[in-house]
């Protein structure tokens, strides 16, 4: 359910206060809101402002979630003249509003970044904010077609650089022979700590794992590739058609149609964003993230015997050492280059904007 449209002003009130359950309006604790949270809007609450949750970004506005309603806002002059891009509202913020005025965004908890990725291979970077605030990233591929293990490394790597906790959603699990065969295929992924589930929105396998992942106030968000039928699955969760999604063709695969993120609340009690499918994802800035979904490779760097090593020709190497016997699969080892090697080359690119 989408919570209902209103144009009544905003007026704060106390998260404990009574949810009025007839007219589909949620209690912030609903939306997510806590005692931090509490506790980090009072000087804007002294000021008289209300807090809000994005929903939708727009063109020029936003969609907010308050208490008494649904807002359409704008940011102040002020907000979007003195913020840096990453700074502004994104889907997920919570947001301090005077009106249906954005005044200020309240410091984010978690936030998934990538390089934008119409500027990759050009003179210049710059970070493009998905979403932000999100506890739980279900990083979404779909079987049938094979997963491309670099690109599903990509969105774990920034799943776990995020701060979020990531979880691996293989959908589409009605159109894979052996499904549980390929989700073992896949164990090792992000250091072998990472949940694995296979779920299928058509047959409804997965639905219950997925929602006990998404109590009341927990935010989740659904990330993948094109087709990986992600609206598919926030319809089941929801259990009505709210978003629309694309044809399957003959191959298995899916249509994109989804075109911009939203944050949906679902019927009970949790929060999900649903995403446009990525083509590209690159990026930014992910060395903590990277280390972690590589452990295995880090763990093994600190074997070296210099402490410089880049495993290269290097003697005392434990990395290649540990490819040689077979205890470390080429593929990944390559796999983690690469990603190391883009991450190198965005950090001298800022380094270079900033002298």
């Amino acid at each position: 359910m989408r919570i209902p449209t209103s144009t009544t002003r905003c007026a704060w009130l106390s998260p404990t206060e009574a949810v009025d359950h007839n007219a589909g309006v949620p209690d912030l604790r609903t939306l997510g809101w806590d005692d931090a949270w509490d506790a980090a809007f009072e000087p804007f609450a002294a000021r008289g402002l209300a807090p809000g949750r994005v929903a939708v970004r727009h063109r020029g506005a936003y969609d907010v979630l308050t208490r008494p309603g649904d807002v359409r806002a704008k940011i102040a002059g002020r907000l979007r003249r003195s913020a840096r891009p990453r700074d502004l509202p994104t889907v997920g913020d919570w947001v301090a509003l005077r009106d249906a005025t954005i005044e200020a965004v309240l410091p984010r908890r978690t936030t998934f970044s990538r390089r934008a990725a119409q500027e990759h291979g050009s003179g210049s970077a710059r970070e493009q904010v998905i979403a932000a605030n999100v506890d739980v990233v279900f990083v979404t591929f779909p079987l049938g077609g094979g997963v491309d293990p670099l690109l599903l490394e990509r969105y774990v790597t920034l799943a776990l650089e995020s701060g979020a906790r990531p979880v691996l959603l293989l959908t589409k699990s009605d159109l894979e022979p052996d499904p549980e065969a390929a989700a073992d295929q896949l164990a090792g992924v992000g250091g072998g700590e990472l949940p694995v589930h296979v779920v299928s929105a058509r047959a409804g396998r997965g639905l219950e794992t997925i929602s006990a992942y998404l109590p009341t106030g927990v935010t989740g968000a659904l990330l993948g590739p094109s087709g990986a039928g992600k609206s598919t699955l926030v319809n089941a969760l929801v259990g009505a058609e709210l978003l629309l999604t694309g044809e399957v063709g003959a191959d298995g695969a899916g249509r994109h149609t989804t075109t911009r993120r939203e944050l949906v609340l679902l019927p009970e009690g949790g929060l999900v964003v649903d995403n446009p499918g990525m083509r590209e994802v690159h990026l930014w800035l992910a060395d903590e993230g990277l280390a972690e979904a590589f452990g295995d490779i880090e763990a093994l760097a600190a074997e070296c015997r210099f402490s410089d090593c880049r495993h290269e020709a290097e003697p005392g190497c434990a990395v290649r050492e540990a490819v040689a016997a077979g205890r470390l699969a080429g593929e990944r080892w390559d796999r983690y280059r690469e990603l190391r090697s883009e991450l190198e080359e965005l950090e001298q690119r800022l380094a270079r904007r900033a002298r």
